[in-house]
């Protein structure tokens, strides 16, 4: 087996990494591994002034964005991390990179009025429909990754509390709580349409059209058809229905900590970025509606 496939392994199976995050390491790292291949460098001797090269190439000659340069530099750091624990490289020299220093792009999110349009889009009176309103209110309502969405199962969710336990990144597990809009649509899914669909009892919530554990590129498959269905002239991701859930958060008066906490951040840095949204919205309430901003 390789070594890049045991790696790549490893990602999965011992650190939990979904199959989207494996498959981007697994492009960014044979990308640089090509590189190195005609350029007639060993990839395990590797000198500092290659890797210098390497984004250099990157940046003049692929014009790759910043945010991109960063994350294939992510991607090759945690690689030979793994080949410097397994004694195959002396040293990461990948460690000595910085990333390049990017401009913060304030996140997207929806109006209120838009996700009225879109959650009116999915048809209740069909096996699919159900289960689509219950992927939009489940996102929206609990502001969890789509990555986490796949994983439920019957068993995590506690519909007397309204709790649903979520098992989140590194497998870390945090409890999402939902209202009465989520509530309504996965009782009349898991009444109706959930019956339909599992045709091989499975103990996953969303399922495919085949009663399969759906996967992430089908909730983003899903997503992609249902905005084509409204009027609204933007491009959705599911992380999208995420960032909403922050932002109306900080909206109606949440604070930062609590928001950290439900959307299962590590660090307030993280959370930190919508704030520039809320305060955005604050300036401009204040400058239409206080009465001394104008003469």
């Amino acid at each position: 087996m390789k070594e890049l496939d045991r790696y790549l392994e490893y990602l999965e199976y011992e650190r939990h990494y979904s199959c989207y995050t494996v498959d981007n390491y697994k492009k960014d790292i044979e990308e640089f591994l090509e590189y190195l291949e005609r350029e007639s460098i060993n990839y395990l001797k590797l000198e500092y002034s290659d890797i210098r090269l390497y984004l250099a190439y990157l940046k003049e000659e692929k014009h790759e964005k910043s945010t991109s340069i960063s994350r294939k530099l992510s991607a090759l750091r945690s690689y030979y991390k793994y080949l410097c624990n397994n004694n195959r490289v002396n040293t990461n020299l990948f460690n000595l990179i910085s990333s390049p220093k990017k401009e913060q792009k304030l996140p997207r999110y929806f109006e209120y009025n838009e996700l009225e349009e879109l959650f009116n889009v999915p048809d209740l009176k069909t096996t699919l429909g159900q289960r689509d309103r219950l992927i939009l209110e489940l996102l929206y309502a609990t502001g969890i990754r789509v990555g986490e969405l796949v994983k439920i199962r019957l068993k995590d969710i506690n519909k007397s509390e309204r709790t649903i336990l979520i098992h989140g990144k590194g497998s870390k597990e945090r409890i999402v709580n939902y209202g009465e809009y989520a509530s309504d649509i996965l009782n009349m899914y898991l009444n109706d349409s959930y019956k339909k669909l599992n045709k091989f009892n499975s103990d996953y919530l969303i399922l495919n059209n085949q009663g399969r554990n759906i996967t992430e590129r089908g909730i983003r498959y899903i997503l992609s058809n249902l905005i084509k269905r409204t009027s609204l002239h933007k491009n959705i991701s599911p992380h999208m229905l995420r960032h909403s859930f922050a932002t109306h958060l900080l909206n109606e008066g949440c604070d930062i900590l609590s928001v950290k906490e439900l959307l299962g951040h590590e660090s307030i840095s993280s959370t930190q970025i919508y704030t520039h949204i809320t305060n955005d919205r604050l300036k401009d309430v204040y400058l239409h509606s206080f009465p001394r901003v104008k003469k």
